[in-house]
């Protein structure tokens, strides 16, 4: 099949181009601006890849849609580009709809949002709702998937509830997190975005898609504390209207108000399932809202690094299409990059890179590394005495001091590792070639106050210790002449 996809820059754009990658379609890929298209996912395709630049909240005459197309996903939304997104969201739908009907797409797959029973709609579910009324409207079947929460690294939903709870010990909580939804897990979404494909007992259908747990938000950002082993306090309060709330979100968390009013608008109103006939017609087992989360932190989240990958990685349980979109977790994190010019060849950059850690020790500081892991070992943690397998050689799996590592592409001169040591939070350190410069980034994911609180008095130490270990590497540190064991 040749499947169209829109939004494909997007959080679950991106995360459905990785799963179509895996299959036989051929897919062209609707973008804005194919520069922000992700390089290393297109690679994956091969010549199975098209990608086609059209803004739909302008004209459509100036791109021609290639008329072979089997199947249509539409994910564009405009809820985060602030006022007036309600508008802009009916105008992409008309413009697609001009556009897609001079192809021969037989489906249009849509992924709505549960839309209770209310009459007063909040701007954001009713926008919503206009959309599907229009594809609906096109002369090509249309099949609609309606979801609550969607639990996954990335997810502004889910991105709140992170922040709320990670930064706050004490919660003063407005009435809607009293408010029921049903989660479910980014996993789950896109297995129903692929089922329905081509399925001939979805078209002109419309299913709510949710997890098997109808809770509230307040129980999300308990369950959410406990698994993250956070000791929180929520209080509710009647006093917090839907402004000062989306003052607080904005405030507290990493969304802007405009989306966060956007959101806030639709919190009051329950989004529960109304009915569950889409887990006949695409079955597969629904994560619950714990394993939803457990899952974020641990396992696979579309190009996403989370702390235990190295384990799976260790036991080949990652295909190669995967290695290659390691990425270190961009969300919730504290981080010190470093962007240093290469002034050797980037063959000699690499082999320093390659060379870190064991007997050798560490381009900067290699007293301070000795003194972190002799603290480490204190508190009951691995310190420095596993060294590395080889002095030369680094392979995903392989222990190197307190690190574990993650990825090897020496071809690329991308190396990232995983930290082992006791610490409040998760940490990653990452090594990659950029045209002629050096990219060196330290990712700090912290556990509550404390993890915070550990990164800013380390700080100090990182604004010696990183710029000189990035300028060091740039210039090919000198790398050990023989292949010895450390």
């Amino acid at each position: 099949m040749k499947i169209l996809l829109t939004g494909a820059n997007g959080y679950i754009g991106l995360r459905l181009l990785s799963a179509l990658s895996s299959t036989q379609h051929r897919v062209v890929a609707v973008v804005r601006n194919k520069q922000r298209l992700d390089k290393k996912t297109c690679e994956m395709f091969g010549d199975r890849l098209e990608i086609v630049e059209q803004d739909f909240l302008t004209d459509v005459t100036s791109t021609s849609c290639p008329d072979d197309i089997d199947a249509a996903y539409y994910l564009i939304h405009s809820m985060g580009s602030g006022k007036g997104f309600a508008k802009r969201e009916e105008r992409c739908a008309r413009h697609f709809i001009e556009w897609i009907q001079t192809s021969q797409c037989k489906q249009i797959i849509y992924l709505s949002g549960i839309i209770p029973d209310a009459d007063d709609l909040s701007v954001h579910l009713e926008s919503r709702q206009r959309v599907a009324d229009l594809l609906s409207e096109s002369n090509i079947p249309l099949t609609t998937l309606r979801a609550s929460i969607i639990v996954g690294s990335g997810s502004a939903s889910f991105e709140i509830i992170r922040d709320l709870v990670e930064k706050l010990p004490l919660m003063i909580t407005p009435q809607w997190t009293r408010t029921r939804c049903q989660p479910i897990a980014i996993r789950n979404v896109i297995e129903y975005l692929t089922g329905v494909l081509n399925h001939k007992d979805c078209l002109q259908q419309s299913f709510d898609i949710g997890g098997p747990n109808k809770i509230s938000y307040r129980d999300m950002m308990s369950e959410y504390a406990d698994s993250r082993r956070l000791w929180r306090l929520i209080v509710p309060t009647p006093f917090f209207t839907p402004r000062l709330s989306s003052y607080w979100l904005s405030l507290v968390t990493a969304t802007n108000y405009q989306l966060a009013k956007a959101l806030v608008g639709s919190l009051h109103m329950e989004t529960v399932c109304h009915e569950n006939s889409i887990t006949s017609i695409v079955p597969q087992k629904l994560l619950s809202y714990r394993e939803a989360i457990d899952l974020a932190f641990s396992r696979i989240a579309q190009n996403r690094v989370p702390s235990t990958w190295y384990g799976a990685m260790s036991t080949g349980h990652l295909r190669p299409e995967q290695i290659q979109n390691i990425q270190v977790p961009e969300y919730g994190v504290l981080t010190d990059r470093r962007t240093v010019q290469l002034t050797t060849d980037k063959a000699d950059v690499v082999d320093a890179i390659w060379s870190i850690g064991g007997a050798r020790g560490w381009p900067s500081m290699t007293w301070a590394w000795k003194l972190r892991g002799l603290m480490d070992k204190f508190v009951g943690g691995i310190g420095m005495r596993r060294g590395r397998r080889d002095s030369t050689d680094l392979k995903p799996g392989d222990a190197l001091d307190f690190w574990r590592v993650v990825l090897t592409d020496k071809k690329a001169g991308r190396l990232i590792l995983f930290a082992e040591m006791k610490l409040p939070g998760e940490a990653w350190l990452e090594f990659y070639i950029s045209k002629d410069s050096l990219v060196q980034t330290a990712t700090f994911r912290p556990l509550g106050l404390f993890g915070r609180l550990y990164w800013y008095l380390t700080f100090p130490f990182h604004l010696i210790l990183f710029p000189r270990m990035a300028r060091k590497l740039a210039k090919g540190w000198p790398t050990p002449s023989t292949n010895t064991k450390s």
